[in-house]
């Protein structure tokens, strides 16, 4: 079996250099024009899909090369383009740029290449004009394997810049400019610590949305970049993934998800779906309590810091979910996750806020980031994603720390040992107590073979026990 649909993925030269607000300007131009855009995003990023899925209008999914794997990040792509009837991916960082410095793995060239998507680089062109054509040449011909088929001139000058920098990229042989877009052309998009503030409809109206779009018709030439979309050769289809299939569980799993707790992979909630999960969300912010009759609890990530204040007030809340905790049921937290699990946190000025008081620990706020970069995860025992001896794949970033080891504790234990991609160094993490784990690893378990339905196995196990 092929899939034949038009794909594009938009890269850049580095990061900031604008492909958030062209991909989504494109995706919601393209939805004016009655089409249906899935969107994609290279890379472990929480932020830039909340942007995508509200100008597409559908959910958007992480593909990575090093946390997924080949088979799997075709299988994903195939199986989220159903009902769609174009692709865009954006890249991460540039188009280079990945989980090694000396080749394409985890680098959005990486999935052009695996996906035969055609890339439109988007260059910054201020001050530039022939050497514009050097640059372009440099990453036109620097992988073969994931081929620039179209420039993107961003903020750029006049109109007659714009003309100039198309002359020199086709007087060099190059691929061809499909428009330049000046300076502050587009709505700015806000920005926090590393990435945009999360998007939803009341950080960032729609309208928004339609301004991008008014931007990239008025200047890229769209007719051209879906020419080159269609350009995209048949892609065979993955082999069948055993994990795509859904089953039957009649579980609940209650999932955190509000102002402070909202980074998922859409793939992962996917995944728990297909194990036999009815997905429940609730709020620690503003409900009263964790909803009761779950049979699993998922803390995600986010930005508890920012909401320190309003949690440590939600006693109710704080208490419903240490007593979750405390029931034998499985509960999953990841980094801000694992933050709200502690004592409290303790704030760079010293101020504390309670929190859970689950995992015996305080966290701490840093001026900058206390970890940053891929790990894979070996369990060194059994636990609610694998066995021991298993491994997972993901990616931290946080700018807290915790003060206490709780391992250090009696009833705690760690089951991972954590290897950090970019020098191999260990540590123990992962920390356990019963079946509750929690850790600063987000971990991409849906292309684990096995994992979530691991992690339903269990629930069962618990709801008899």
């Amino acid at each position: 079996m092929t899939l034949s649909i038009p794909r594009l993925l938009i890269a850049g030269t580095q990061s900031g250099s604008g492909k958030t607000s062209l991909t989504a300007g494109i995706a919601r131009a393209l939805v004016r024009r009655g089409m249906r855009p899935q969107v994609f995003k290279s890379g472990p990023d929480f932020l830039d899909p909340t942007y995508l899925s509200l100008a597409a209008g559908r959910p958007c999914y992480n593909l990575h090369g090093w946390m997924m794997g080949e088979s799997h990040v075709r299988a994903l792509f195939a199986s989220a383009c159903r009902g769609a009837d174009i692709a865009l991916i954006e890249g991460a960082m540039g188009l280079f740029d990945g989980a090694d410095h000396t080749s394409l793995e985890g680098s959005a060239a990486q999935l052009a290449a695996w996906l035969g998507a055609p890339v439109l680089l988007a260059a910054p062109a201020g001050g530039a004009a022939r050497s514009f054509a050097a640059m372009a040449h440099g990453f036109a011909t620097f992988e073969k394997e994931a081929p620039v088929a179209g420039i993107i001139a961003n903020r750029a000058g006049s109109e007659d810049h714009g003309r100039l920098l198309a002359a020199a990229l086709d007087h060099a042989g190059l691929p061809p400019l499909v428009g330049a877009v000046p300076a502050k052309a587009l709505p700015e998009l806000p920005h926090r610590h590393l990435g945009l503030v999360t998007a939803d409809g009341d950080s960032v109206p729609d309208g928004v949305f339609d301004q991008l779009a008014s931007g990239i018709e008025r200047w890229l030439d769209l007719g051209r970049i879906l020419r080159i979309a269609s350009s995209a050769p048949p892609l065979a289809a993955a082999p069948g993934d055993e994990e795509l299939k859904p089953r039957e569980g009649g579980l609940r799993l209650a999932v955190a998800r509000d102002r402070a707790f909202h980074f998922y992979y859409q793939d992962n909630l996917d995944a728990l779906a297909r194990a036999g999960f009815e997905l429940t969300f609730f709020s620690p912010l503003s409900d009263e309590r964790a909803p009761e009759q779950a049979d699993a609890l998922y803390l995600g990530g986010g930005y508890p810091e920012l909401h320190a204040r309003e949690l440590s007030r939600n006693q109710t809340m704080r208490e419903s979910v240490a007593a979750f905790c405390a029931s034998g049921r499985p509960v999953y937290a990841e980094c801000g996750g694992l933050m709200y699990l502690t004592r409290g946190l303790v704030e760079q000025d010293g101020a504390r806020h309670d929190f859970a008081a689950v995992a015996p620990a305080w966290t701490k706020m840093r001026g900058r980031f206390a970890a940053l970069g891929y790990v894979e995860a070996e369990l060194t025992a059994d636990s609610l994603f694998g066995r021991r001896g298993d491994t997972l794949r993901g990616h931290r970033f946080h700018y807290s720390e915790l003060l206490d080891d709780p391992a250090d504790a009696e009833g705690w234990d760690t089951v991972y040992t954590l290897r950090r991609k970019r020098d191999g160094q260990t540590e123990r993490e992962g920390w356990r107590r019963g079946r509750v784990l929690a850790s600063y690893a987000h971990l991409h378990f849906a292309s684990r073979p096995g994992a979530a339905r691991r992690f339903a196995e269990l629930c069962v196990e618990a709801r008899v026990a």
